[in-house]
């Protein structure tokens, strides 16, 4: 693949990334839950509720990570941003 777009080269990695932390995410986070689930919640079950599931905690640390991940890959067009702001800027002085 000699002849690809290096921008949208950049694209694809950074959306390959994020699928694999995502996918990450979603095992790890299951088994964390899964272990949880199996020790604690089913005792918690049978008596009071005795406070917050501790994988709570790594879920959404690493769930607020994982969001800045979807932006970057998904949402960030700053190369766009300043192609748009340079097109502003260069109307404007034509127009003087």
């Amino acid at each position: 693949m000699e002849n690809k777009d290096e921008h949208l080269w950049r694209i694809a990695k950074k959306r390959a990334q994020f699928k694999k932390h995502l996918a990450s995410y979603i095992i790890i986070n299951g088994f964390l839950w899964a272990v949880w689930f199996f020790t604690d919640g089913i005792t918690e079950m049978d008596d009071e509720f005795n406070g917050v599931p501790w994988p709570i905690w790594t879920t959404l640390g690493w769930g607020i990570g994982l969001a800045f991940s979807y932006y970057n890959a998904y949402m960030d067009n700053r190369e766009n941003d300043t192609m748009r702001e340079y097109q502003k800027l260069k109307d404007r002085e034509a127009g003087k």
